[in-house]
Parts: structure tokens; sequence; C-alpha cells
């Protein structure tokens, strides 16, 4: 965990030297508190105890299957409807899934969780993320120094994104659909104001026209769908070279945004266990969805460098890669 605090810091570090060259340094609000540093961003509404192979909302578990481990997170109740035919067996409880993925391998129990959007992933499968600006290009036109930011992310990524842009003076809006708005500030309300209290927050219809009067007018925009919602909104690839060309997108899912991990869904926990971010005994989560806070950081300091580069286009960021990327990086300062 040393490690991992020592390259949060580093990250920090390339954040706030980037917004100050770009004459936008970052001051945080008095709700992070004045001791504040880079692993406070880890902390929830949730005192943690010691590791374990159940994570810390209780939702994710670590199993044990035929040819390693997986992590499966069942948070919402239509995924324990699915459960019968992700396994196809009858299971009503984590004891008898455990008992059954013992005899099933790895990629047959991802698979079949993917086809039914299901959150499992083999533990350590993921690539580490890129973190370079390739794929990105110059804006046609100067931006201004406080940009206009849409934030149409929810739970804790992409809005703790969107707060340390807003920590740097740019105007962040959280967009929220009337009917589906982010629930996270009810489940843990003292991170959901260090999230979204500087942010202006508006409740709209989320359809395509509605959505692009507000893209027209933004430098930036946060998302952390997948990529076949957010194209019913109007937005992927083509719509962003031909209507919003000066448009910076981070795009944040659970696994990136191409090939056959694009339609796969993601949360902090089974991410991390993804990206290989456990202790090595056991395995056992050592962190509360710890994919989500470092993916917010990453993100934050990549924007800041494009923003400093002057560049525009998507920025495809995977929970599970980020996590694979800060794993990578402590191994290398282990050997």
């Amino acid at each position: 965990m040393d490690r991992l605090v020592q390259q949060m810091e580093q990250q920090w570090s390339l954040l706030c030297e980037a917004a100050a060259a770009r004459g936008t340094p970052l001051q945080l609000p008095d709700i992070w508190d004045a001791d504040f540093s880079a692993p406070r961003l880890l902390d929830r509404d949730r005192k943690l105890g010691a590791p374990t192979q159940i994570s810390p909302n209780g939702s994710c578990r670590i199993l044990r299957c035929a040819d390693g481990w997986i992590a499966a997170n069942l948070p919402r109740e239509e995924d324990w409807q699915a459960v019968p035919a992700w396994l196809e067996d009858h299971a009503e409880n984590w004891e008898e899934i455990a008992q059954i993925c013992r005899d099933k391998k790895g990629v047959y129990l991802r698979e079949r969780a993917a086809l039914l959007h299901l959150p499992v992933s083999i533990c350590g499968e993921a690539q580490p993320q890129n973190i370079g600006l390739s794929g990105l290009y110059d804006v046609a036109n100067s931006r201004p120094k406080k940009l206009r930011v849409a934030d149409l992310s929810s739970l804790w990524a992409g809005p703790l994104c969107g707060a340390l842009l807003a920590a740097q003076g740019h105007d962040v809006v959280k967009l929220e659909s009337e009917t589906r708005p982010d629930k996270s500030d009810e489940a843990t309300p003292l991170l959901g104001q260090r999230l979204n209290g500087q942010k202006t927050r508006k409740y709209i219809r989320l359809t395509r026209d509605n959505l692009a009067a507000y893209l027209r007018d933004a430098d930036m925009v946060i998302t952390s769908a997948r990529p076949h919602a957010l194209a019913r909104l109007g937005l992927d690839d083509a719509a962003l070279t031909a209507h919003y060309p000066d448009l910076l997108w981070i795009a944040i899912s659970g696994h990136g945004m191409a090939g056959d991990n694009a339609m796969r869904v993601g949360f902090g926990d089974d991410c991390a266990a993804a990206g290989g971010l456990l202790c090595d005994d056991g395995p056992q989560f050592i962190g509360d969805a710890l994919a989500d806070p470092l993916t917010g950081l990453l993100s934050a300091q990549l924007a800041a460098q494009a923003l400093l580069a002057g560049k525009a286009g998507r920025l495809d960021i995977g929970l599970a890669n980020v996590a694979a990327y800060f794993r990578g990086e402590t191994q290398r300062q282990n050997a």
C-alpha cells in the first residue's frame, strides 16, 4: 500500500504542475480539509477493516474458479436475478455461487457474465492504461482559461475527475437524468459533497437535442457510460469529429471503449481485481472500490496535460486498466 501511495503522490504532483503551468492552479475547497494529501482521495464514508475477499460494501466477492480467481460484483437486484442464467445453475446466495464457480473456468464465467451485463472479472486480466496523449489532436480554436465542463458521469471516478477540474476554477456542470439521478450522494453524503459540491447541478431529460445544446457550448465532457448508451445520445467518435471538433472527451468506463471489452460492465471493486490491485495473500481487497479514486485522479491528470498541450479528442480510460497501471508501477518500485 505504501508504494501505491507514492504513485498517487506522483500523479498528484503532475496534476498540480500541469494546472499551474496553464494558469489554473488547484485550490481545494474546505470540504477537503487543510491536511489534504493525495491518499485522502481513497476515503469514503466507510470505515475499513482488515483485507478480506469481500468488498467493504459487501456486493463484490473474490471467488475461486477452476483455473484461478474471479471477482463477481452483484450490487443491483437485477444482477441477482441474472445469476441462474450466468451460472446455468440455481444459486440463491454467495455460498452457492462460490460452490458452482469452483467447477467452471474463469473465461467461461467472465464471458457469460458479459453477455448478461454482469460485472465479473478475472483477477489480473487487464492490460495497463496508456497514460500518453496519443490519438488526440490540436484544437483549431484557442480555449478560454476558465473552461466549460459538462460532467455526465456518476458514482466516483468521473465525478472525482470533475471535482478536481472544478478545484482548478473551471465551470463544471453536472448533468443528471431527471428519471435516473446519481444516487451516490445518498449512499455516501460526505464523499458526494466533495465530489459535487463545487459543481452546478442540472436535472434534464437526457435526449440527443438536450445533450447537444450543452456540448456545443462545452470545452470538455466527462462520461462514465458504455459506448452504445452514449451513441444513442448522439455522442460517439463520428459526432465528436463532425460536431464538436474542439471538445476534449474524458471517456471513463469499466474496461475501455474498444473491442469486446466496450460492452462489459465494471465497478470499482471488480475492476481493481481485474487490474490485479489486490493483496497477494488470498487474494483479498486492499481498499474500497480502489479503481474508482485512482481513475478519477489519473483522468484529471491526463485532462490537465491535454489542456496544457492544447489537445482535443477522446481519452479512453478504463477502471480496470488504471488499476493494472498502478499495479505495474508498484511492482516496478518493488523490483
